[in-house]
Formats: structure tokens, C-alpha cells, sequence
């Protein structure tokens, strides 16, 4: 559910992080080598869409970095070189998929979902609990059949409360998770987006906030 973009066209870059924010991911944008470096070590992504030219540290030495520290978080590698021997050469280096320029964005999107999947244990399509239903494919959320207009970041609060099956997530994780790099941890906006959540699942009130802990549904 986040996603860091290095890529040195800045442009492309906050198209991109627009982009996939609009698909419900928490997206950091950073345009050399050595500033993915810097996020990645700060921060748990799911994925990181990798531009191989990167200037000041080269992409393929951030990959080769990345898959030597065992990290979980994969690698989605954009070049504007297409051959078949590119290709290769950027997933010996240990991209778990590549992506030539120009491309389509409905692709990327496609293309970096199916990668969060296999960074994160298996989540099913659907997620049900207490009278919610929540499609993690068509981004759809229903209580009690009655559908749920939810903002892309309350959508993915719920998926978090929902994939910890009566757990309680913190609010620590909530923003880790659901937030990018430039949230500010002090003006309250998990608490503010609960607040938006719980008005509209309704009555009964399923979210509860554990003193000291965090939330679970």
C-alpha cells in the first residue's frame, strides 16, 4: 500500500505518484539514486517503482542494494531502454518486474498492485467482518449491502483494521502504512480520518480505540 517512486524526470515522477495516489496507495517522490536509498532505509514500501537511470547513485546499484539487505519491499523497473537484453540484465539484478518507457499508466497501476501482493501475505478479494464487505480488487466497501462512499485513505484504514482479523493496529501503523513520507505525525489526521470512517460504517459502532494501543474492528 506504499509505494516509492524515484525517477529523475520530475515531471513523470508526480504523474505518476498522482497517479497511483488516485488508486489508493501512499506514494514518496524522490528524483536520484542516492535520495531512494536514504527513503528506503527510513521507511517499510511495498513497492518502488525504480528508474534504471537514476543520476548520483545508478538504479541498478540501488537494486542490487535493496535485494542484499533482504529486503520484502519489490522492485518495479522502468527504463527507457526496451531490448530483450535489458530486460534480462535488470532482473538478474533482482527487479521482480520491468516496465519499458513510454508506457501505459493503467498497466503500471496493474502491474504494481500485482507486486504488493506478493510483498505482503495473501490477502483474500474479499474481506468480511461484522456486516462489512470490502472487494480489495474493485475497491468496493458495503455494510449490510449498503454501499460505502469512502475516500481512497479511508479505504485503506478499513483494509488495514479488516486484515488484522480483530487485531489491534496502532495508530503508528496506520500512518506508516496509509500516509506518505510528508504527514505530519502531530496534527491528528488518523484520528481525524477514523472520525470520517466510523460516521460513515454508522450505528452500530464496530471501530473500537484501544486506550494507549491503537484501533481494531
Amino acid at each position: 500500500m506504499r509505494v516509492l517512486v524515484a525517477e529523475d524526470e520530475e515531471i513523470l515522477a508526480e504523474l505518476v505518484a498522482t497517479g497511483l495516489r488516485r488508486a489508493g496507495f501512499a506514494v514518496d517522490t524522490v528524483y536520484s539514486g542516492d535520495a531512494a536509498q536514504a527513503y528506503l532505509g527510513l521507511h517499510d514500501y511495498d513497492v518502488v517503482v525504480l528508474d534504471r537511470d537514476l543520476p548520483r547513485v545508478h538504479g541498478d546499484d540501488v537494486a542490487r542494494g535493496l535485494v542484499a539487505s533482504g529486503s520484502r519491499t519489490r522492485i518495479l523497473m522502468l527504463t527507457a531502454a526496451g531490448s530483450m537484453e535489458d530486460r534480462v540484465s535488470g532482473l538478474d539484478l533482482g527487479a521482480d518486474d520491468y516496465l519499458g518507457k513510454p508506457f501505459e499508466f493503467p498497466e503500471l497501476v496493474s502491474r504494481v498492485r500485482a507486486l504488493r501482493r506478493r510483498s505482503a501475505r495473501p490477502v483474500p478479494p474479499q474481506l468480511v467482518r461484522h456486516g462489512i464487505r470490502l472487494d480489495t480488487v474493485r475497491r468496493t466497501a458495503t455494510r449490510d449491502g449498503r454501499e460505502l462512499d469512502l475516500s481512497p485513505k479511508e479505504f485503506t484504514v478499513l483494509q488495514l483494521l479488516l486484515e488484522a482479523d480483530g487485531g489491534t493496529v496502532s495508530a503508528e501503523e496506520l500512518l506508516e502504512r496509509a500516509w506518505d513520507a510528508n504527514a505530519d505525525p502531530f496534527t491528528g489526521a488518523v484520528r481525524v480520518c477514523m472520525s470520517k470512517l466510523r460516521g460513515k460504517l454508522g450505528e452500530p459502532a464496530v471501530i473500537r480505540t484501544v486506550q494507549g494501543v491503537g484501533y481494531a474492528l
